[in-house]
């Protein structure tokens, strides 16, 4: 079965209706115009009637049943009358955000890794989460769960090869909340559930491992850093070996280049300032 809209009617002239068959059954008996019966009679249609009202605010709806039969629901707001004898079930249709908890996975590669994610969802189909599964909200929480855990197996953290063009947890991260979207929108359709946003909200190697991989970023930082320091410097020494010989400042064989190369590398590249040593006697000595 599917969802099946229905209306109620003017919830104030069946108010109104419901008042007046309370007031006038004693009022009534008391002018002795009636029997007592036709009093009783009068007060119990009055409350029955008074137990259809309700009262449906905006972005919720009302589930409406009868006998264990599944009569439709009821979208409209406002105040409205049903049939008394419908129970009556309150199912939001706002949406609402769910933060999972932070558990521990094993990546693609093995490696233990702490993930959450973040959800956004609301309900599409009010006749599936109101009978298709026990409790919709629960229902949520455990399938975000699998599907967290699903998808760390699927992805690695991160390439330890910087050349590889694997998507990674880390690397592509608008590939993987679509592809974490897509995954929890399929395991929530039997509950009529529909995904507004889905995204990984916390990211991080395991404690037992997380000093490991510290370290091989802050190697990798370092390396990147050299390389463009050295890049640097021989682009630096280049310029200076063509000016001079451009200008004509000095004419130099091919082992005082290489003596001023060595020079100028150390200066650029040293993680300290150079010491100057004064040389009194020629380039040769």
């Amino acid at each position: 079965m599917k969802e099946i809209i229905i209306k109620g009617k003017n919830g104030f002239l069946f108010l109104l209706i419901g008042l007046v068959l309370l007031a006038s059954g004693p009022l009534l008996l008391a002018a002795r115009v009636i029997p007592i019966f036709v009093m009783v009679l009068s007060v119990l249609s009055g409350l029955i009637l008074l137990g259809g009202l309700i009262i449906v605010n905006p972005n919720q709806s009302r589930v409406m049943t009868l006998f264990g039969k599944y009569v439709g629901t009821i979208r409209d707001n406002g105040f409205q009358w049903v049939n008394p004898f419908y129970i009556k079930r309150k199912v939001s249709l706002r949406a609402r955000n769910f933060d999972s908890e932070r558990v521990k996975v094993n990546d693609k590669r093995g490696n233990p890794i702490l993930i959450s994610v973040i959800l956004v969802w609301r309900v599409r189909e009010t006749y599936k989460a109101a009978f298709e599964v026990d409790d919709y909200e629960s229902f949520v929480r455990v399938q975000t769960d699998a599907a967290v855990r699903k998808l760390a197996g699927m992805y690695s953290y991160d390439n330890f090869d910087d050349n590889q063009e694997e998507i990674t947890l880390r690397s592509d991260v608008g590939g993987v909340n679509q592809a974490l979207e897509d995954e929890i929108s399929e395991r929530l359709e039997i509950a009529g559930l529909e995904v507004i946003e889905a995204r990984i909200g916390y990211l991080a190697y395991a404690p037992e491992i997380a000093s490991a991989m510290l370290k091989r970023q802050q190697a990798e930082a370092i390396v990147a850093a050299r390389m463009k320091i050295v890049e640097g410097a021989v682009g630096m020494v280049d310029i200076a070996l063509d000016m001079l010989s451009e200008n004509k400042i000095i004419e130099l064989d091919d082992e005082q280049k290489a003596t001023m190369v060595s020079n100028l590398m150390v200066v650029l590249c040293s993680d300290k300032d150079a010491t100057p040593v004064l040389n009194t006697g020629t380039l040769n000595t």
